[in-house]
């Protein structure tokens, strides 16, 4: 599988190193009123999504850079490469 960094171009995937599904960046405000339910959440339920799917990827032998993949899981075709940088003030990559 080829990666299209948005920086470096065509990367193979072998360069990269997966960490999960993207909602990862999403992390629960620690003193809400229901922290404690929404750390659960956030630490042990998961999707498992068939179809289009946001995953955090980090280019561990090139730039080190993070990357938010839009990744079809049932086909593997890759629909959209962003760097986390350009959307950590702005979350909206995760309901694209």
């Amino acid at each position: 599988m080829i990666i299209d960094h948005p920086l470096l171009g065509p990367r193979d995937i072998s360069e990269f190193i997966y960490l999960g599904d993207a909602s990862l960046l999403n992390r629960p405000k620690w003193d809400a009123e229901d922290a404690e339910h929404s750390f659960y959440e956030y630490l042990y339920l998961r999707k498992n999504i068939a179809g289009v799917h946001k995953e955090l990827w980090f280019h561990q032998q090139g730039d080190r850079s993070w990357l938010v993949i839009s990744r079809n899981t049932l086909t593997h075709e890759i629909t959209k490469v962003d760097l986390v940088g350009n959307h950590s003030k702005n979350m909206e990559i995760l309901n694209d």
